[in-house]
């Protein structure tokens, strides 16, 4: 099954179990055109504003000219100073409303009585509602908006000035205020033009943004995310195998309970930065794809982990990578046992190969009558072997690692080399567990300083391997496996002892296993491994005797 088919199913379901409920685009799409209407409205209302002020400075400035302009005529100033001729007032300022489009032009005189007002003036200026009279009277022009007859108008006041400065009267000309429908309708052009640029855009982007959020979603809904992210989880945390992934920037994005307890890491590791992390160089580099292999074998504590890391990438770009990682530690002790068993074969055949020639030398002695010799050549190795078996078991009281060394001295033999005791050698008792322990890595340093040792001999430069070994009764081990070899440089002194290094010619075997076997071994028992040009010193601890004293 496809991951495009996982998402057809579980959007099948989804859509059967929420019956007519809005898909993640729909919601996306209805909350854009909620807040599309929101921002129309307060479009219309700030424009409704805006057309509000331009109306009020517009007609203000009109009416101020139409006053302006009725003050200034020679009739108004005549018919307010002679009585007989005021009659004429109320045809003119009349006439004037009717031409500059004003709904009210209004002559007070001096005391500020309205004189053209039909019906008949009053005495009280107020009560005639025309603002801004006083303010004129006092020889200063007004504009504003006021009640007036119940109505509101746009009005401007401007006094009528005669001869020496004189105030003569006043002028008011006015404009009945619109309503808010009038108001719409003026604002009406350029808000239709805006509510339409703003509706485009915004049903536009919000189906751009459904479409967009469809597509990195994968056509999931929010429902269907959240599954899919439980499952993920608990399939993560119920792996055997570990898993980790980071991102492009070497942060931790998953890590699953596994991994957590093979790699020993911190409970809360995700967002955290790898190089952060107390993790060791050689797992440092394959987490991070600088060692590149399958089933690379690190050791990471007391225990050996294969890993396999996926590089991951989208549209051409790297984003970062997933390993999963598997304890090959006890698959690893058994192909050691393995290993072993192998050796101790070849030692067999050796040992076999060996004595199969000696029959053959007594068997062509007797054949020939030659019984004194044959008896002293039985006699000579005969003791060769009891000296070296003599030489092993008086200075190594643990019966397999004496065993070990008497084996590998005839593979020694067989290869042209001389395995040999020093003299300084002097192993007591040991626990089980640390003779298994001990029998692993001398057999391990013993085969390393072979190879070593026979690859550089030549006719005139016998090779040879020599084993001291102290320790045991409840004291700690310390062997020493030196040979002829060139030993290691100091440079490279701890890179030998991890996995899958090697100085030798490999010829296409893996190799690289052994010194690594020994570092991990020597580290479980609390000692460790260490190298020193040619040779290879081991220190072990009796793990027995520290569970005994407890923490």
């Amino acid at each position: 099954m496809t991951a495009a088919d996982s998402a057809d199913g579980a959007s099948a379901g989804a859509d059967g179990g929420s019956g007519r409920r809005l898909t993640l685009a729909g919601q996306f799409l209805a909350l854009q055109i909620g807040i599309i209407v929101i921002v129309l409205v307060m479009v219309a209302a700030v424009s409704l504003a805006q057309s509000d002020v331009r109306l009020r400075q517009t007609e203000s400035r009109r009416m101020l000219a139409v006053a302006e302009s009725t003050a200034a005529r020679d009739t108004v100033r005549v018919g307010l100073t002679d009585a007989s001729r005021r009659d004429v007032l109320a045809p003119l300022a009349e006439s004037i409303r009717v031409l500059s489009g004003a709904d009210l032009v209004v002559v007070h005189d001096d005391s500020g009585r309205p004189i053209t007002l039909d019906p008949a003036p009053v005495d009280d200026a107020d009560e005639a509602g025309l603002p801004g009279v006083a303010t004129a009277l006092s020889g200063r022009a007004w504009t504003g908006v006021s009640d007036v007859g119940g109505e509101r108008t746009v009005a401007a006041a401007v006094p009528v000035i005669g001869e020496g400065g004189a105030i003569l009267g006043v002028v008011v000309a006015g404009s009945d205020y619109p309503g808010p429908g009038e108001l719409l309708v003026l604002a009406t052009p350029n808000l239709l033009v805006y509510l339409g640029i703003a509706s485009v855009l915004g049903v536009v982007g919000s189906l751009l943004l459904s479409r967009r959020v469809k597509r990195q979603t994968l056509g999931l809904e929010p429902e269907q995310i959240t599954r899919l992210v439980e499952h993920r989880e608990a399939m993560l945390h119920g792996l055997k195998e570990g898993v980790l992934g980071l991102d492009a920037d070497d942060r931790v994005t998953l890590v699953n309970d596994a991994a957590v307890r093979l790699l020993d890491l911190p409970a809360h590791s995700v967002g955290a930065d790898l190089a952060g992390l107390d993790v060791p160089d050689g797992l440092r580099d394959v987490l991070l794809g600088r060692v590149r292999g399958r089933d690379t074998i690190v050791a990471v504590g007391d225990r050996l982990v294969a890993l396999n890391r996926m590089p991951l990438e989208t549209e051409g770009r790297a984003v970062g990578s997933v390993t999963t990682m598997r304890d090959r530690t006890d698959l690893v002790e058994l192909q050691n046992e393995l290993d072993a068993s192998r050796t101790t074969t070849d030692t067999l055949r050796a040992q076999a190969h060996e004595f199969a020639n000696r029959l053959h030398v007594i068997s062509g002695l007797l054949e020939l009558s030659e019984y004194d010799e044959a008896a002293r050549y039985v006699s000579q190795i005969g003791g060769a072997r009891a000296r070296l078996s003599a030489r092993v078991t008086e200075r190594i009281k643990d019966p397999s690692l004496a065993a070990l060394l008497i084996a590998k001295a005839s593979l020694a033999a067989e290869q042209g080399a001389q395995l040999r005791v020093a003299p300084t050698a002097d192993l007591g008792h040991l626990s089980e567990e640390l003779a298994a322990d001990l029998v692993t890595v001398a057999a391990n340093l013993v085969d390393n300083a072979l190879d070593a040792a026979t690859q550089t001999a030549g006719p005139d430069r016998r090779a040879w391997v020599e084993v001291d070994v102290a320790g045991g009764d409840g004291e700690p081990v310390r062997v020493s496996v030196r040979d002829s070899g060139p030993g290691v440089p100091s440079e490279l002194a701890d890179r030998v002892f991890q996995h899958g290094y090697t100085t030798k010619d490999v010829a296409g075997r893996k190799r690289g296993l052994g010194l690594a076997i020994v570092a991990l071994v020597c580290a479980r028992c609390g000692g460790e491994a260490t190298v020193s040009g040619s040779e290879f010193t081991a220190v072990l601890y009796d793990r027995h005797d520290d569970e005994e004293k407890g923490p």
